[in-house]
């Protein structure tokens, strides 16, 4: 059985919950709608709507999730399952939740806040006057009730109060309904498989809030690479705000209010400022990663020589071209010989850690090679000859081809290649 989502969706959520609750197991194909997913030929033949989500039993296809959710229940729920009852009455007045909920509540959420977060529109009152009249209405149903739709909980419960977590996340004030908060939280604590809500949740966040999460750089630096790249691994959209460090942008007050130490790249999430590339790296995947993300793993061993490596790339790699190249990019200062000597030791160094591996902390990519990939671009731009350390050669070739988002490091390397000339 094949269920075609994506964790963000309220829709596909409620799905999730009622398979829990029924006992189905699916096998979850998750579509990024971003990309085009649901577009592609194969899956439109599935669903010529291309909508999500979408659910294949054996060959049944069906969308829309409010008739998914009641037919998991029909097929494979208890003879005598409350979750969708047999009585017709008990039925009329679920089947009418569920349209109130796509009708009404979902649909006035998608009006409101949509336009909002994937176009930059401004917020319209009128289409939030029909979401407090919308909460109006739910707070007339749950009268003298703990659940949706009855005495009992239902596949109701399970699809409202999915969309009703969207509201939350839009920090919509639910206390100015009170039977809609105490049934929100009663939901929350009985809902089967509530952490999958919750899983879903936090993606939706980050939908949510996408648009502000502004990043401070220049395309020319390698450290604002690195963070180009790390965000595009992890599939985060950023608000670029370039800034020109020879104008003194970064010494402007109202930079250094965000920043004071007044370096780049510097991150905003929503409020919270993090400057230095390789914790912003971290971050990125830490909060926006996958669970099981291995750009930065869980495993303390495996973390602890990612972030050696990150360390060797900050203290030792980056410092040493910069030590050795700036003074002649920007001051026309002559070579120091001396300087380069720590370079070729640097690169001595990183053959050896290098020595039988094709990534640079492991055996698989990471943000420790997401770093190391901008900074080694970097004294390739300076005509560096890498050939003569072959492990890292090889390893930096691989690191060309399978870095997602090397094509933002290529663009700051050819602007690079500008401050060089």
């Amino acid at each position: 059985m094949d269920f075609y989502y994506m964790p963000a969706s309220s829709p596909c959520r409620s799905v999730l919950m009622t398979a829990k609750a029924v006992g189905v197991d699916l096998n979850l194909k998750e579509l990024n709608l971003m990309n085009g997913d649901n577009l592609k030929p194969e899956y439109v033949k599935i669903n010529p709507q291309h909508t999500i989500p979408t659910l294949v039993d054996n060959g049944f296809a069906l969308w829309e999730s409010r008739a998914i959710i009641v037919y998991l229940v029909e097929k494979y729920g208890k003879t005598d399952d409350s979750l969708f009852p047999k009585d017709p009455k008990k039925r009329a007045v679920i089947n009418q939740r569920l349209y109130f909920d796509m009708g009404t509540l979902y649909q006035r959420f998608a009006d409101y806040y949509y336009p909002q977060m994937f176009a930059k529109l401004p917020a319209d009152p009128e289409k939030f006057k029909k979401i407090e009249e919308a909460f109006g209405f739910f707070e007339i149903f749950l009268d003298g009730q703990q659940y949706a739709a009855g005495d009992s909980f239902t596949v109701a419960d399970i699809a409202l109060v999915a969309t009703v977590s969207n509201y939350e996340i839009a920090k919509f004030d639910l206390s100015k309904y009170p039977n809609v908060a105490k049934w929100y939280k009663n939901a929350v604590s009985v809902t089967p498989g509530i952490e999958l809500n919750q899983k879903g949740v936090a993606a939706f966040k980050f939908f949510f809030d996408k648009n502000e999460m502004d990043l401070y750089y220049m395309i020319g630096s390698a450290p604002c690479r690195s963070v180009l790249m790390t965000a595009k691994a992890v599939g985060v959209e950023l608000n670029l705000k370039e800034m020109n460090l020879r104008a003194g942008d970064h010494q402007k007050p109202e930079f250094l209010k965000i920043n004071p130490q007044h370096t780049i790249p510097t991150l905003v999430d929503n409020g919270f400022a993090l400057w230095e590339s390789r914790a912003i790296c971290v971050y990125l995947v830490e909060k926006y990663g996958k669970t099981d993300d291995s750009l930065y793993p869980k495993c303390p061993k495996k973390r602890a020589v990612i972030n050696q490596r990150l360390y060797f790339d900050m203290g030792t790699l980056y410092q040493r071209f910069a030590d050795y190249y700036y003074p002649q990019f920007f001051v026309k200062a002559p070579a120091d010989p001396e300087k380069f000597k720590k370079i070729e030791e640097a690169f001595g160094f990183m053959d050896i850690l290098f020595d039988g591996q094709q990534y640079a902390a492991g055996e698989n990519l990471t943000i420790a090679d997401i770093v190391l990939v901008a900074t080694v671009s970097n004294f390739e731009v300076a005509k560096f000859d890498i050939s003569k350390y072959p492990n890292v050669a090889k390893w930096y070739k691989n690191a060309l081809v399978v870095t997602p988002g090397i094509e933002h490091n290529q663009a700051g390397v050819d602007a690079l290649k500008f401050y060089v000339k």
